[in-house]
């Protein structure tokens, strides 16, 4: 199975957003074939005011980020992990991944667990529940004999999640991001390749780069380095600065021969 991750650099133009990562899909789907294409976390709408934000939810799945996800996955007969998105909850959102078959079918939905409201090092103050609900299920769906699990962003930082996930032998991890600029330099790869060590399964981290004007708050930057981390913790694929795409194999072969030769589900002690 081929994998891409796609790197965007999402602002507050919706249609702009959509059709920028899809073009950019296209591209991969030419250079690489992948079986299956994961984007960024807010990838139809990053930034703008807190109205704003809550202006660009979508109904699921009537919305049209979810409408053009399902017509080029059914388009391309590719999988489909598409992010996230604004979903619309009342007065507030939730911040939702979506995933689609190769016909274009929803298959799995997955709300964010976990909000960002915190204070940088530098002050950059950021507060998600204003806007955002909380999820609380934990969603796994098959893609070609694949049992993947759905994480967001900040979720990276909770590893109780990640072994609830390893607990339902997940083979692949999405962790579809807009990491800060001041967190994602000190602590992107690490965590992300101390997830991929604990749960012994591929990491698939697709993420935003450069800037955006978010209300208020003014210009934000995001990280980028979009990759893919192998059970071992590798660093199999990466894109370079700005927006792009990288692509790796999963090897079904080599998750089972990690987990065969260390096999610390067996020896865990703490449940």
């Amino acid at each position: 199975m081929k994998i891409s991750v796609i790197q965007l650099n999402s602002r507050s133009n919706k249609q702009e957003n959509i059709t920028t990562a899809l073009n950019i899909a296209t591209e991969a789907i030419k250079s690489d074939q992948p079986d299956l294409i994961a984007f960024p976390e807010m990838i139809s709408f990053n930034g703008g005011t807190e109205i704003e934000k809550i202006q660009s939810a979508e109904n699921i799945p009537q919305g049209q980020t979810t409408h053009m996800f399902s017509e080029f996955a059914r388009n391309n007969s590719v999988f489909i992990h598409g992010g996230s998105f604004f979903e619309r909850s009342g007065d507030k959102v939730f911040n939702t991944s979506l995933a689609f078959n190769r016909q274009g079918q929803v298959i799995a939905k997955y709300r964010k667990i976990h909000l960002f409201d915190i204070t940088t090092l530098n002050g950059n103050t950021y507060n998600e529940s204003d806007t955002v609900i909380a999820g609380n299920e934990i969603v796994t769906y098959d893609a070609e004999n694949f049992s993947i699990g759905c994480s967001i962003c900040y979720d990276l930082r909770f590893a109780e999640l990640y072994l609830k996930l390893a607990k339902q032998n997940v083979d692949i991890i999405m962790v579809p991001a807009s990491f800060t600029l001041q967190t994602g330099k000190d602590h992107w790869s690490t965590l992300h390749r101390a997830r991929a060590i604990e749960t012994q399964s591929y990491v698939i981290a697709p993420g935003q780069c450069g800037e955006f004007t978010d209300g208020a708050n003014g210009i934000r930057q995001t990280w980028g380095h979009s990759m893919i981390i192998d059970p071992w913790g590798h660093i199999v694929a990466q894109v370079s600065d700005g927006t792009g795409w990288a692509t790796a194999v999963i090897d079904r072969e080599y998750i089972n021969k990690i987990r065969t030769n260390l096999p610390v589900k067996n020896h865990r002690v703490l449940k």
